[in-house]
């Protein structure tokens, strides 16, 4: 028989036993898309510039180049050049207008709505856009690094990022959408593959790179 008094000792002795088993046994591993989570979680909120490259393909052929620094976690503003088959613009994005003019010319500016910086990819939404890959079945690829997340999209569930580019991907079937999340929880990389029922399939490739401060960004003025 036990005696009372040595009853709280064994109990002690067996939390910790208990505690050591625990201590000693491996910790669980994270799944793919809780990665994914964390990463986006811990990033930071305040708002930066990156070197921005976007590109429109239609198989190998290049449709339209778009190069320069852009402002994000917040307002999409920049300043970019436009490269298409066309024509060739200096581009400055603003909270309310976007200003577009021939490169190297000194004429004036043409003025459009700030939508119109929009096209297929919710540059300013980045971390929205992941999280919505993720929650439709996204698959992570954990071998990559930044780590991958893929999904097939329709231009309805973009919609519920920006209004917008959904409805300018309606003529769309489905979007495979890729986002890369590096270590610091920031999208460096997105894919879309855009199918339509009878065009041929569009591809938009946005990379992000040498994220800096914030730069300032004003209306330009016609010199």
């Amino acid at each position: 028989m036990i005696h009372h008094r040595t009853t709280p000792l064994i109990l002690a002795l067996s939390g910790l036993l208990l505690s050591a088993c625990a201590a000693g046994s491996p910790a669980r591993a994270k799944t793919g898309p809780q990665v994914v989570l964390d990463r986006l979680a811990a990033a930071d909120d305040a708002p930066y510039s990156a070197a921005i490259r976007a590109v429109t393909q239609s198989g190998t052929r290049r449709l339209q180049l778009m190069t320069g620094r852009v402002n994000l976690n917040a307002p999409l503003t920049g300043r970019t050049t436009d490269k298409t088959e066309q024509y060739t613009e200096d581009v400055v994005i603003t909270r309310r207008k976007v200003y577009r003019r021939a490169s190297g010319s000194d004429g004036g500016w043409q003025e459009f709505p700030a939508s119109a910086a929009e096209g297929g990819i919710p540059t300013d939404r980045l971390p929205r856009y992941a999280r919505l890959i993720l929650g439709h079945s996204g698959s992570v690829d954990r071998e990559s690094e930044p780590v991958r997340v893929s999904a097939r999209l329709t231009p309805e569930d973009l919609e519920t990022v920006d209004r917008t580019i959904g409805r300018n991907l309606r003529p769309a079937t489905t979007i495979d959408a890729a986002v890369w999340i590096d270590k610091e929880g920031r999208i460096v990389r997105v894919r879309q593959d855009i199918h339509f029922a009878s065009d041929a399939d569009l591809h938009n490739t946005l990379t992000l790179s040498d994220f800096r401060s914030a730069v300032p960004v004003s209306a330009p003025v016609a010199k």
